[in-house]
């Protein structure tokens, strides 16, 4: 990333609030204008909702101070305006805010950012009433340093198993969940891609078995999770995966493990997409329309975004 534009992670960091909401588009609305009118110095540099997922992807950035206060306003909002007993969506939920990571740009390192994310979490339960756990480089227990392991199966068995099993207890607040909003989980890390590899098919145990297949913890690739979800809505599959370090698994080699696997299968792959913003040496080498990228321009790019609205 250019020097010139960001100096250190205490002048800029990023943020990605993910929104259990992608189908209520002036509730998406309220929510990022929330975020985004909690402090002048936080921009909103991407939106993304998807209405199988029923999830929004926010990219934020800013002062970590500011990111702190938007955090705890977006929280408010999302407590507010969504109800978990009443959404669903194909993608794994714990929280109507469920994940907020805050990741250090510039020269920072990601260590910098633990105290953003436990004053973030510290006031999400004061001031607004949701239960925390800790994740990623912020996790209070070595056990919850994977966000997968911290959401388990989500909402419905926090409400069950939260307030007597200590295991499921949140790190703040509860024990028991938000009747309503569920629980955050708060989290310090690295770049993450959000990259989804679509398939033209609606057998959705084919997706499934590829996911499995180039996910790390089953042999697959390194430093990928990966599920396989249904999107009856485009009448297509999804490999969806988190690239956790695009420098040992960049989307190229994504696409390619699931492309391959999707052949053996008689699948065609139909397209891919980024959720969020990528950066620019994730892709470097790479044709975009080599991975049938969805919608993909500059505009996709973090650095471009943030010289458009911070450089």
């Amino acid at each position: 990333m250019d020097p010139q534009l960001v100096e250190d992670v205490e002048d800029l960091v990023e943020c990605v609030p993910n929104i259990s909401e992608g189908r209520r588009v002036a509730v998406v609305d309220e929510i990022v204008a929330a975020f985004a009118g909690a402090h002048p110095d936080v921009r909103v540099l991407d939106r993304s909702s998807d209405p199988d997922h029923n999830r929004s992807v926010l990219t934020l950035a800013g002062p970590g101070g500011a990111l702190v206060e938007a955090a705890v306003a977006g929280a408010a909002a999302c407590a507010r305006l969504i109800d978990l007993n009443q959404q669903h969506g194909v993608h794994p939920r714990m929280g109507a805010l469920d994940v907020l990571p805050f990741i250090p740009l510039g020269t920072g390192n990601v260590e910098a950012c633990v105290p953003l994310a436990l004053t973030a979490g510290r006031r999400l339960v004061e001031e607004a009433g949701v239960p925390v756990y800790f994740y990623g480089v912020a996790a209070r227990r070595p056990e919850r340093v994977a966000l997968p392991r911290v959401r388990g199966q989500g909402f419905e068995e926090l409400r069950v198993r939260a307030a007597r099993d200590p295991d499921r207890a949140p790190d703040l607040g509860g024990p028991a969940p938000h009747p309503t909003a569920g629980a955050t989980a708060v989290g310090v890390r690295w770049f993450l891609i959000a990259y989804n590899v679509n398939l033209a098919t609606n057998d959705l145990a084919v997706a499934r078995r590829i996911a499995a297949a180039v996910r790390e913890r089953d042999g697959g690739l390194a430093a990928v999770r990966a599920l396989g979800l249904a999107l009856p809505g485009r009448g297509l599959t999804q490999v969806s995966m988190n690239l956790l370090d695009y420098r040992v698994t960049p989307p190229a080699a994504a696409f390619a493990a699931v492309a391959a696997l999707a052949g053996q299968y008689g699948v065609e792959v139909a397209e891919s997409e980024i959720v969020g913003l990528v950066p620019q040496a994730a892709l470097d080498g790479t044709d975009p329309a080599d991975l049938r990228l969805r919608d993909f321009g500059l505009d996709r790019v973090l650095e471009w975004r943030l010289s458009q609205q911070i450089g």
